[in-house]
């Protein structure tokens, strides 16, 4: 009984966190798009900016300037992530940093083929949500609340396997300060949310154009 309630406590605990970090993460893109949607897009992922040329809504001369930033912006949030944490009373290293992986960096052990299929599906839904709550039909002003939101609900699925991803500037940044392998692993990382973001932004500009 004793090792029975243990259990059940390791695992509340578990999706406690899972729940509290999906929502910080759903939450920053939400208030960071309200905040400089105007100025950038609200862009700060690489598979979402290619989705999005894909989807033709953005010029592919524009990817390379937007990528570089998007990948130094996160290389720099993972350094002051990185300098917090050396505050923390009795700190050992950074362990995995909260990195992307597959393997035995998967928080559930998941093999590269699962992680490759749920990070190609959730970044092609993404890019779904994105497009339609961008669309000129769309309503206005609530793109960023509907975003925040699918990626809220999209770490809730995806952490157990991949400690999500579908961002590879967010995998680049934090690999470089992990003490694993994990800049090994980053290649599925970039590979399946750009493939996943392709796919999503071709068949909702199919979906739309039947509509039409």
């Amino acid at each position: 009984m004793r090792s029975n309630a243990s259990h059940l406590r390791i695992l509340t605990l578990r999706q406690i966190r899972y729940g509290t970090v999906s929502l910080a993460f759903g939450l920053t893109v939400l208030t960071a798009a309200y905040a400089l949607g105007h100025i950038s897009g609200g862009q700060f992922n690489p598979a979402v900016s290619i989705g999005l040329w894909a989807g033709g809504r953005f010029e592919a001369k524009e990817l390379a300037p937007y990528i570089i930033s998007q990948i130094i912006g996160a290389t720099l949030a993972a350094l002051v992530l990185y300098l917090i944490v050396q505050g923390q009373a009795g700190f050992a290293g950074t362990g995995g940093f909260a990195t992307n992986g597959y393997g035995d960096l998967s928080p559930g052990k998941y093999a590269l083929s699962s992680v490759l299929l749920i990070e190609v599906v959730l970044t092609a839904g993404f890019l779904m949500v994105i497009m339609g709550a961008t669309a000129k039909r769309a309503p206005a002003g609530f793109a960023p609340i509907a975003i925040g939101l699918a990626l809220t609900l999209i770490h809730l699925i995806s952490i157990p396997v991949t400690n999500t991803s579908v961002n590879p500037a967010r995998s680049t940044g934090v690999a470089f300060f992990a003490e694993t392998a994990a800049l090994s692993q980053l290649w599925a990382f970039w590979v399946a949310p750009i493939v996943g973001a392709v796919i999503g932004a071709v068949l909702y500009r199919a979906m739309a154009k039947a509509e039409d």
